[in-house]
């Protein structure tokens, strides 16, 4: 029985970028442009990662870690820089928490879920899942105590509070040049298998070609890809952002609920996809690499970049979440510390964190409109 490629797929969901533009022109409704540009991002971001890995290819590995690490989240983090400069404060902090809460949930729960019925047990670095699991917890305190501090004081003005979560933006950067010294530099060794198993296929392939005189990358052909890439997802994320009130207001949806569930599943399809993919592969490594790598890259460079870009855009952008967010955020992290921490995983343990995701779904989809959140 014939299977459609992964790609295949990614090219008919790429035909909703005309249409998405064409309902943006001609008017045929928020809600039109919001489901249609939604469904153009998801493409885009699996493009805008091929072109990333290509291009790191040939730049060697401490480059192509660094190109990897800071276009990892571009879409969501251009989705997050549209919607913050149209002020939409509270839904660039929901697709934060969100962004978080699909990878550590969702994606893991789906990867230990379906590696798990294919292999009675898979395993990977414990090491390093202790040292991924500390660096969320200094995440979760980061976000608790800008929110903490808040609740806590009388009076405490506006300004006050962002400069505090400017100071901690910082602080939160320098941490993840310090991961990323960590696994590219000092400690690489720990992360040896995960960088293995994901070149075991290409290497196969170019053992296959090695006679063929196959070529690398083309450097200027992937970097153009990627520039038209970004600049067409920067298009969608506007009509997206633009559209987004009415829309959910139309959908009977909460900006809320739309930000934590829905804004962090389109961005991250296409990541998710992949490390599903490999977990039924047996390569747990690479899937938990891909699932808490994003979820880290989130909590300590796409929220500090936009805490900063909050900023100098003279919006009240800061780390003082929703109370219910930073619960479910704390819950996400717990759990996964409790089930990564030995290094191995199986169906059972990925279903226990997709009825958390779950859970949580359910929570923020019944949970009221809250102030600032339409």
């Amino acid at each position: 029985m014939p299977t459609i490629d992964k790609n295949t797929i990614f090219f008919i969901l790429l035909l909703f970028f005309p249409v998405s533009v064409a309902a943006q022109f001609w008017e045929w409704g928020a809600t039109v442009v919001f489901i249609t540009a939604g469904l153009a991002i998801v493409p885009l971001a699996s493009f805008l990662g091929t072109a990333t890995e290509k291009i790191a290819v040939v730049v060697g590995p401490n480059l192509g870690g660094l190109l990897n690490a800071t276009f990892g989240n571009a879409t969501e983090l251009i989705l997050a820089l549209f919607a913050l400069r149209s002020g939409l404060i509270e839904v660039v902090k929901a697709t934060i928490t969100g962004s978080i809460l699909s990878n550590l949930l969702l994606v893991m729960g789906f990867s230990m879920l379906l590696g798990g019925l294919r292999y009675k047990q898979q395993q990977f670095q414990s090491t390093a899942a202790r040292m991924n699991a500390s660096t969320m917890n200094l995440a979760v305190i980061a976000i608790l105590l800008p929110t903490a501090v808040e609740y806590t004081s009388t009076g405490i003005g506006e300004i006050t509070l962002q400069r505090l979560s400017v100071a901690v933006a910082v602080v939160l950067i320098l941490v993840y040049g310090l991961t990323l010294l960590f696994s590219m530099k000092t400690h690489d060794y720990l992360y040896d298998v995960g960088v293995a198993d994901s070149d075991s296929d290409t290497t196969d392939k170019s053992e296959a070609t090695e006679g063929k005189g196959e070529q690398k990358p083309n450097v200027g052909l992937w970097v153009g890809i990627l520039l038209a890439v970004t600049v067409v997802i920067a298009i969608e994320s506007e009509l997206l952002v633009n559209s987004l009130e009415e829309a959910t207001s139309q959908l009977k949806l909460t900006a809320l609920f739309t930000g934590v569930i829905l804004l962090p599943i389109i961005g991250n399809a296409a990541e998710h996809i992949t490390a599903v993919t490999v977990a039924i592969k047996d390569k747990m490594d690479l899937s938990m690499s891909i699932a808490v790598g994003s979820s880290m890259q989130i909590a300590l460079f796409v929220a500090p970049v936009l805490v900063i870009a909050g900023w100098f855009l003279d919006q009240p952008m800061d780390l003082d979440f929703n109370p219910f967010e930073l619960v479910a955020v704390a819950v996400s992290v717990l759990i996964t510390n409790s089930i990564s921490s030995d290094g191995k995983s199986n169906w059972l343990e990925g279903s226990l964190l997709l009825a958390t995701y779950t859970i949580v779904g359910l929570a923020f989809y019944f949970h009221p409109v809250v102030p600032g959140l339409g």
